[in-house]
Order: structure tokens, then C-alpha cells, then sequence
């Protein structure tokens, strides 16, 4: 465990290096004589060591065969159990390396706030690799979005963000040619903060929500299979004034990411 501004969190190891031994604590809480089916209790006993970080991200889980032997059950309960939790996204299957644990999914609220703040303030470690920049003619829906008349000059930033090291979203975001920070900055801190540098407020944003199939770039870049689940998310954000500043256009890890927001009824 390593101290976080001041809260303890943990360490990832080496990928591939092996997890801490579960079998006594599954052995414990295991209940065989519950009508629960023993491969669903097995998942959730692993799934809340994967989430209260008892297993750290990046270890490697004993094989199917070593587990069923020391847990006194079958083969296909295991594989059962731990398929459950591949299909959740806290397990991956390498070939040559075996199962290993990964990080659980970013739980983001539905809030105006910016991606690296969300990951910084929940302990993780955000990082930014600037995949393109420049200044340029966009489409007119875009430059509509901005407040612009067409063919006005737009700004246009691609950058890579992954939290602890693992690709997490791609994002692209135009701004007005008056807005564009340094490069350097949007590499060692979010976007809405450099617009705050700036003396920019952002108080509203129009914001939409939905999925889509990865592209084989996106893919590529986000280390997710062929044709993954993205999530998509756009977003025009405003200033004090009620004048767009910025309009975002990002895809996620369904496998890694969520949305999440609270419903009152009126």
C-alpha cells in the first residue's frame, strides 16, 4: 500500500506476478450447503477481493486445475465462476500468461467535471499521450457547435488518456482558435483546467450519452479486441456568458467505464 493524498492505496505489482493466496479465505467463505450454486458464490468471493483491492490489479490467479484441486471442486465450477468475472471485465485471459486480475471499471458520475479530475480524485493515476494537434477547416456542424461562422479556424486535439498505465478513452475536442492551450500542458493536466488557467468558467454543458463498435484504430489504441463495446460520450460545454467553449467527442471501455447518475422523481 503506498499514501495518496492521504488516503492509502495500492500499489499495482509486475504484470504476471502472482496473486496473493485466496484458497484459505474462499475455503472460509465458501458455504456448501447453500442453495446458492457454489460457482456464482466463487465469483462473488473473488470479485470482492478484485474490488476492495485484496488482489491487485495486474497479479495472476492460480490455474483453473490448481484451484478446483485445493478448493475441492469441479474443474467446470471454477472455470464457470472466473468466466463470470471475464465477462464483467475484472478478468483477461492471456494466452502463455494466464488469468490475470485487472483494474475495476472507472465508476464516473454524471457530472461536469473533467475525466483526469474524476481519476486523480478517486486515487488513480492519470496520464495523457497527446496523440495530434493542429488548427484547421471542420465540418459545420462542429463550427455551429462552437458559436463560429463556417469555415472559421478550429482547433483539434486527439489524446490517448489511461489511468494506472491502462488505455482508457480516446478524446477529441475542438475549441476556438483563442482557446487552445500549450501542448505541454494538455500532457500534464486535464483540459478544463487549462481553460480555468485561461480565466475560462465552464458552468453548463449539453451532454450525450451512448455506444457504438470500435474502430480498428480505436481498438489498436485502447488494447480492446476487435469490434469492442465503446462508450461515446458528446459534450458542448459553456462559459458564464452562455458562449461555447469546448465540444468534445470521446469513446470509452465499456469493459472499463461507466456512467453513473442518480434519478428523483418530480
Amino acid at each position: 500500500m503506498a499514501r495518496h493524498n492521504g488516503v492509502m492505496v495500492s500499489v499495482a505489482p509486475e504484470p504476471g506476478s502472482p496473486a496473493p493466496d485466496l484458497v484459505p479465505m474462499l475455503n472460509r467463505g465458501l458455504r456448501r450447503s447453500s442453495p446458492v450454486p457454489l460457482y456464482h458464490q466463487l465469483a462473488d468471493l473473488l470479485r470482492t477481493s478484485i474490488t476492495d483491492g485484496s488482489v491487485p490489479a495486474g497479479s495472476r490467479l492460480e490455474t483453473e486445475v490448481s484451484l478446483a484441486q485445493r478448493l475441492g471442486l469441479s474443474r467446470p465450477t471454477v472455470r464457470q465462476a472466473l468466466q463470470e468475472l471475464v465477462n464483467e471485465g475484472l478478468l483477461v485471459r492471456r494466452r502463455g500468461v494466464g488469468t490475470l486480475v485487472v483494474h475495476p471499471q472507472v465508476d464516473r458520475p454524471m457530472a461536469l467535471s473533467s475525466l483526469y479530475e474524476d481519476l486523480a480524485l478517486s486515487g488513480r493515476n492519470p496520464t495523457t499521450e497527446l496523440l495530434d494537434m493542429g488548427e484547421g477547416e471542420v465540418g459545420s456542424d462542429i463550427t455551429r457547435a462552437l458559436g463560429l461562422p463556417d469555415g472559421a479556424p478550429v482547433v483539434t486535439i486527439r489524446r490517448l488518456r489511461s489511468a494506472d498505465g491502462e488505455p482508457l478513452a480516446l478524446m477529441t475536442n475542438y475549441l476556438p482558435q483563442n482557446r487552445a492551450p500549450e501542448p505541454e500542458r494538455l500532457r500534464s493536466d486535464g483540459l478544463y483546467q487549462c481553460l480555468r488557467d485561461q480565466g475560462v468558467q465552464i458552468r453548463v454543458a449539453h451532454q450525450r450519452v451512448g455506444a457504438r463498435i470500435a474502430t480498428a484504430e480505436e481498438a489498436r489504441l485502447l488494447d480492446e479486441r476487435p469490434r469492442a463495446a465503446l462508450v461515446t460520450m458528446e459534450r458542448t460545454a459553456f462559459d458564464e456568458a452562455g458562449a461555447p467553449v469546448e465540444l468534445g467527442r470521446h469513446v470509452y471501455r465499456a469493459s472499463r467505464y461507466h456512467f453513473e447518475t442518480t434519478l428523483v422523481v418530480r
